[in-house]
C-alpha cells in the first residue's frame, strides 16, 4: 500500500487539499470543544457569515471595489515598468540616467510613501492606485532590465544584419528573449499590489475588502471578520492560478525548453 499512496502524494495536489480540510476540521473541534472565546468561532459560523455576506452583495461589492484599484494601479506598473526596463537594458544613456534614481527609492517600502501619497494626492482611490503603482513598479522594472541585459548579443547582431529597425527588434528579439524575467516580476508584483491595496483600504477607505475586514473586528463581528480573511485568500489564490495559466500559454516553448513543469 505504501507504493500507491507515496506515488500519489508524488504526483497529486490532493494531499494539500486533504491537509487544509483537517486544519479546518482541528478548527471546528477547538472552537466548540476547547477554546471557548468569541474570538475563535466555528469554521460553520464563519462560513455562514460568508454565505450571507455573498448573498445581500456586500462581499462581492467590496471585492469588486479592491479588484479594479488593484488591478488599475498593477497594470500602470505593468507598462511603465516594462517600458523603463527595457529602456534601462538596450540604451546605456538611460540606464546611466535612472539606475542611481530607481537604486534610492527601490529600498523604500510601499507604505512609506503612503504620508506622502495623502499630502499631494489626497485619501480618495487615486492616492490608493498611485500607491499600488509605486509599490508595484521596481520588481517588474529590474526583472526586465535583467531580462533585456541577458539577451545574447549574438540575437541582437543578428536582428540588425537583417535590417530589422529598433522597433522592430525591440518587439520581435527584446521581448520575446526577456519574457521569463518580465512575467516573473510581473508575479511578484502581483501579490504586492494586492498587499498594498488592502493595506490602503484599511487606513483610509469606506470600501473594499481592507475596510470591511477591518470594520468586521471594530464593530466586533468576528465571523465576518474572517469570512473577510478567507475572501482575501481565495481571491490571491485565484488571482496567482489565473496568472500562471497565462504564463503557462505565453511562454510554453520557454517551459519545455527548461524542462518545467
Amino acid at each position: 500500500m505504501s507504493g500507491p499512496i507515496v506515488r500519489w502524494l508524488e504526483t497529486s495536489r490532493g494531499s494539500g487539499v486533504i491537509l487544509i480540510l483537517l486544519l479546518l476540521g482541528f478548527w471546528q473541534f477547538s472552537a466548540l470543544y476547547i477554546m471557548h472565546t468569541p474570538t475563535w468561532p466555528p469554521v460553520t459560523r464563519i462560513f455562514e457569515a460568508w454565505y450571507d455576506n455573498i448573498v445581500d452583495g456586500t462581499l462581492i461589492y467590496h471585492l469588486l471595489a479592491t479588484l479594479w484599484r488593484q488591478m488599475l494601479g498593477y497594470w500602470l506598473a505593468v507598462v511603465l515598468g516594462i517600458a523603463l526596463g527595457i529602456a534601462m537594458g538596450y540604451y546605456r544613456v538611460f540606464f546611466n540616467l535612472l539606475e542611481p534614481l530607481v537604486e534610492i527609492f527601490r529600498p523604500v517600502p510601499g507604505p512609506a510613501y503612503l504620508p506622502v501619497l495623502v499630502l499631494f494626492v489626497g485619501i480618495g482611490s487615486e492616492m490608493k492606485v498611485t500607491l499600488i503603482l509605486v509599490a508595484s513598479l521596481f520588481p517588474i522594472l529590474l526583472n526586465t532590465y535583467s531580462g533585456v541585459r541577458a539577451i545574447d548579443p549574438v540575437q541582437l547582431d543578428t536582428a540588425r544584419t537583417l535590417g530589422l529597425t529598433t522597433m522592430q527588434t525591440l518587439r520581435e528579439v527584446v521581448l520575446p528573449a526577456a519574457a521569463p524575467n518580465i512575467l516573473t516580476g510581473m508575479r511578484i508584483s502581483l501579490a504586492i499590489s494586492l498587499i498594498l491595496a488592502i493595506l490602503a483600504e484599511m487606513i483610509v477607505s469606506n470600501d473594499g475588502l481592507g475596510y470591511f475586514t477591518l470594520l468586521a473586528e471594530r464593530t466586533f463581528k468576528v465571523p465576518d471578520m474572517y469570512a473577510g480573511i478567507f475572501t482575501l485568500a481565495l481571491f490571491g489564490y485565484v488571482l496567482n492560478r489565473l496568472f500562471l495559466f497565462v504564463e503557462s500559454k505565453m511562454i510554453r516553448w520557454h517551459q519545455e525548453s527548461s524542462g518545467r513543469r
